[in-house]
């Protein structure tokens, strides 16, 4: 299901949970804010993509989960970043030193991508945000 720039408000809570023991239940004042507002700032160049795969597993991104990928952003290194490689979306951390690039995988069972003479490579976007649904 898409998510949307406007009309998907969630409460917030005031209050910080423990990830330890819990502590008992308080009424905490609630107001209801829009998440997407928060992270978008450039509605017209963000755009959502499901990843596939696990080459990012190390940056805490996985199969099946939900990128924002915002256009309007210059990348710089250490970013993360969906690029097209000869015609083909991928997702990876970006790596420029000294005029040269790489495309680094969070996960050591994946290899870097290192462009090749004659292979094409475009930096599409900068994710600004992933989504894991967990199951309920």
């Amino acid at each position: 299901m898409p998510l949307s720039a406007r009309g998907w408000p969630v409460c917030v809570l005031d209050v910080r949970i423990p990830a330890g023991f819990p502590s008992p239940a308080e009424d905490h004042s609630a107001k209801r804010i829009d998440v997407l507002e928060h992270l978008v700032k450039h509605p017209q160049a963000t755009y959502q993509m499901q990843v596939r795969g696990e080459s990012m597993r190390e940056a805490g991104i996985h199969d099946g989960d939900v990128v924002l990928v915002d256009k309007a952003i210059t990348p710089r290194s250490g970013q993360i970043v969906v690029a097209v490689v000869d015609g083909e979306f991928t997702i990876k951390q970006l790596w420029l030193k000294a005029g040269r690039m790489k495309l680094k995988a969070a996960n050591p069972t994946f290899p870097d991508i290192v462009p090749k003479d004659g292979q094409s490579i475009d930096v599409w976007g900068v994710v600004i945000a992933s989504i894991t649904v967990h199951r309920t």
